[in-house]
Formats: structure tokens, sequence, C-alpha cells
């Protein structure tokens, strides 16, 4: 980091004299509300081309006011609505607090889960990036940003560390999984420990921990009006470095990023290595964000120009080839195999036998959704509810596909949503292929954990869908059947079952993202304007083109 005194030492390394110049030195800073014609982060695709002016969008991100707050024991929020909130929330809020984490007094973040009634803590006493996410939200919110400042710096401040795992050094732009801190209260000094995927299963780097922070800054950006904490040389930097592990050259043919298995929420092997969906639309949103917030000078620039470049291939990419509907899946059937060159249309060279029966009847005549992976001769036609509502938020999906998503989504009630929102993928593997992709995973098995099992978490992601696309009752529907459950089951990790009926086998009780995903979802709802934290519109550069076939002759 520049010019922060940061030691860089190996991840596995306990520092107990982090140089806390940073966290102490920028929460002093002034806040700047800053009231703007248009939002900072509308540095779109057009402004960057000669010749095009941006168009005017009438949305969200335009009417967020910064400071405004929502929530529990919140008089603005109250005197604007007429009803009442939900006895939940107030027992929500009381359960978030109790997670937060501090480091020298100031709270850096949340545990993952509070459950005192497990016998092993395993990692849920930790900080992971990823499952903050809904937890900063809902501070942000509720007019509390500092936790989320002192949450970016602090996790800024360990990418800085060197990363090993075993002999090989991990790319300097790499973000921690999680962070735990320990307290000593002898010599009363604050450790902090990062793991970096060398303490994970399987020993998988997170990918989607440096997409969820840049995510995430921006989210503050938005929130606060403070554009001092983005614009500083640590987080551009920070945000540099992100970038170059995700746009360096390789022998790669497409736009997508290469992943393991296990590189974000779904964090065991399940058949998602390659292109998964989740990674794809978080890569999309990360470089959209990242577009708002660099600088246009110096390294700034050139990176600026990379990311316009990679935008555009990775939305065609994304939108040619992920995208499924009746039409499309009518035309996969139907393809040929074995075809050369360049005007081949089974481009992948899918054979249409590998077509799984599920999909034939799961697909309706009205919807579509962009399927889990892409790669050569293979398609995962299997839903992942993660990635769709991100594309939906970034404004990867089309507005045509948004809407497509949303209708798979009522047609489909009661196999994505059941008795709990929301599964995480869809259908379960199970039997032969369970065996053969999970390697049998008995934490895995099926309509269980990450093979179909229900997390209450992503309920603030359907419901942020819903409300860009003009859906709230779909949200509203979704969130009465979580508060039917949630709070009397004491916030499982996850639900088990084809409808999603029973309390997850290996669930985590308090766990705190589900108890955030509720409290943020409940915040949206009742003030949409928060929507403009998470979504951004569809940029006129990347909306497909229609253009002449070469072999068209007048």
């Amino acid at each position: 980091m520049d010019g922060a005194g940061m030691r860089k030492v190996s991840s596995h390394c306990s520092i107990s004299d982090m140089d806390d110049y940073d966290l102490s030195k920028l929460l002093d800073k002034p806040k700047l509300n800053i009231e703007r014609q248009r939002s900072f982060d509308e540095r779109s695709l057009s402004e960057l081309s000669v010749g095009l002016n941006r168009g005017s969008v009438e949305n969200f991100e335009h009417i967020y006011s910064p400071g405004a707050r929502s929530g529990f024991d919140t008089p603005v929020s109250s005197t604007r609505n007429s009803f009442e909130p939900h006895p939940m929330v107030a027992e929500a809020w009381e359960a978030l607090r109790r997670s937060l984490v501090y480091f020298r007094g100031q709270p850096v973040g949340t545990i993952a889960a509070y459950d005192h009634s497990s016998e092993e803590v395993l990692n849920y006493d930790q900080v992971f990036v990823r499952d903050f996410v809904p937890s900063a939200l809902a501070f942000l919110m509720n007019g509390e940003p500092d936790i989320v400042k002192n949450f970016l710096l602090k996790t800024l401040q360990l990418q800085a560390w060197e990363k090993r795992i075993d002999r090989f050094k991990l790319g300097e732009g790499a973000m921690p999984a999680s962070f735990k801190v320990l307290h000593d209260p002898v010599r009363k000094t604050d450790t902090i420990v990062a793991d970096f995927g060398e303490s994970a299963i399987g020993r998988v780097a997170p990918v989607d921990s440096g997409f969820w922070w840049i995510i995430l800054l921006r989210a503050y950006t938005k929130s606060t009006g403070d554009m001092s904490l983005a614009e500083s040389p640590e987080c551009q930097k920070g945000m540099r470095l992100i970038m170059s592990l995700c746009l360096s050259e390789g022998f790669d043919t497409f736009p997508t990023l290469l992943c393991a298995d296990g590189c974000s929420m779904i964090d065991r092997r399940m058949g998602v290595y390659g292109y998964p969906i989740e990674i794809q639309a978080l890569f999309f949103m990360s470089l959209r964000s990242a577009l708002a917030l660099l600088k246009n000078e110096g390294e700034g620039k050139e990176f600026i120009e990379r990311i316009t470049k990679r935008l555009h291939a990775l939305s065609f990419h994304m939108r040619s080839y992920f995208w499924l509907d009746f039409r499309q899946l009518n035309d996969i059937y139907r393809y040929k195999t074995e075809e050369y060159s360049h005007t081949a249309v089974n481009k992948f060279n899918v054979i249409p036998d590998s077509i799984p029966e599920w999909v034939f009847d799961f697909m309706p005549t009205r919807g579509g959704y962009f399927i889990g992976n892409v790669s050569p001769a293979r398609m995962d036609f299997r839903w992942f509810a993660l990635g769709n509502c991100v594309a939906i938020l970034c404004s990867l999906a089309t507005p045509e596909q948004s809407m497509a998503i949303m209708d798979l989504i009522e047609e489909r009630w009661e196999e994505l949503v059941g008795e709990m929102p929301l599964k995480i993928s869809y259908p379960a593997i199970e039997s032969h292929e369970w065996r053969i992709v999970t390697g049998c995973d008995p934490k895995n098995t099926r309509w269980s954990y990450h093979n179909g099992g229900s997390w209450p978490v992503l309920l603030w992601l359907l419901t942020a869908a819903c409300i860009k696309t003009g859906r709230p009752q779909i949200a509203r529907k979704a969130i009465d059947l979580a508060e039917s459950r949630l709070l009397k089951d004491g916030w499982p990790e996850y639900y088990d079952g084809k409808l999603g009926r029973y309390t997850g086998k290996q669930a985590r009780k308090f766990q705190t993202w589900s108890i955030a995903g509720y409290l943020v979802a409940k915040m949206m709802l009742e003030d949409p304007s928060h929507l403009g934290m998470i979504s951004l519109e569809e940029d006129r550069l990347l909306k497909p083109l229609l253009k002449r076939s070469s072999s068209w002759t007048c």
C-alpha cells in the first residue's frame, strides 16, 4: 500500500502491530454530502467514446439521497410510511449488532454466525468479505456508514500482505476470504489473522472477494456522497490491483474469467469450475463500478480503457452464449455438431444429447435465465440465483432479459422459492451424478446446502431485482414467507428440502447474513431509492447492436 507503512508478511502470520494510519486518519476527514445533478458513477462507456453524449436516465440511482436513514429506530422512516415495522425488524437489528467485531475499539465487520449452541465454531467466528456485504448495506441504509468505511480500509490493508500458500505466492491484488480479530486481555492488544484461501476447504482463493469489495466501495460512495475514500491513493491502488488480476492477458479465448470450483459463495466442489455465472456477473458489476470510481488520469486512465474494452466483449459473450429461453433451448436441441470455421452456429460444439431432460419441462414459454456455465462442449443448464439477480442489478441482463428472469421466477415459484426464499441452485444433483460432481460430499447432498438448498440471504438480491424490474409484489410475497419462519427458527444459514421446508441439517443459527439480508430486503421495499446503492442502469454502448451480416447483399 502506498505510504501506509504496512509490512509485507506471509498471510498465515498473526500481526498485532498493524499500522492503523489509514483507518484513523481517514475517519477524521469530514464527510462530504454533495448534491449532484447526476450520479457520480455514470461515467458511462458513452462518455469514453468520441462523439456520443450521455442520455438522461430516469432511475433509482438519481433519486437516492445521501445520508437517508431507514429501518429500526429511524424516525425518518416511520413518519414517511403509515405502516408499523414488523416485530422481527427490531429483533433482527439487535441480533445484527451482537455480531459486530471490533479492532482497537472500532467496529470493522460482523462475524459469520453468532451460534452459541454449536460445539464447533470452525470459521464462523470470522469476518467474511462476501458475508459482510448485506450487513454493510443494512448499516448504510440506516445512516451508519463508519463501520463500512472501517471494513473497506481494513481489508484494503490486508490486501497489501504478502500471500503464500505453501511455496506459491498469490497475486498482489487478491483480497482475503475472511479475517479474524484476536483480543489479548493481558497485553491489551488486538491481532488480525487473515485467510486468503490457505485455510479454506480445498485451498481455493476467493475470486469474488475483490469484486464485492469494489461493489461495496461504490455503495458506500453512493450512500454518503463522500468521494474522498474512493479517490484516496490507497483505494485507487487497491482497485487497480484487483483489476490487474482480472484483466491480465493469457491463453483465454473468451472474455469470461476461468475459475476453480469453490471460489465464491459456492465454496465446495459443485461442478461450477470453468466460467460460473456468479463470477461472471460479479466481474461485470465490479468492472462497471471500477469504471465509475477510478480517476481518469495516470495509471487509472489506462485501466479505464482496458475495462471499457472488456465490458464490450463480456456483455456480448454473456448475452449471446449464456442466455437461455424457450427459443434458444429449441435451437440448441437442433444443433448440428462438428462444425468448423467462423461460420459455425454451434460454436462450443455442444452435443444436443447432453441437454438434461429436466430443462425441457422447467423452461416455460415465457421466461428465461443465464445458465450456470458455458465452455467447450459443455453447458451447465442449472439455475443459479445469485448470478441471475446480480445480472439484473448491474444490467448485464438487457431490460428484456431482466423481465424474462422475473417471469421465470413467477412461473416456477414452487421450484425456485417454495416455502423459503431462495434456491441457491436448481435442480439438485443426486445419485451417480452427485458422486461424480461433488466427490460424495456429505454436506452437499440433494436439496441441501449448495446443492439445491434455500438461502434466506438471497432475499435481499431477489428484492433488489424485483424493485428494479417493477415487480415489488414478488419481493413482498417472498418476504412474507421468510417472516413466517426465520425468527422462530433462529435465523438459520440455509434450509433443506425440495421446497425449503426444513432447517438445514448443518445450518448454523443466528447466521449474520440471513439477518442482514432480511433487513436490507425490508428497507429496500420500504424505501426503493436505496436500490441506487447496488443498481447500475444499462449503458447505451453495451446495448446489443443489430449489424448487417457480412453475407448480406443488396
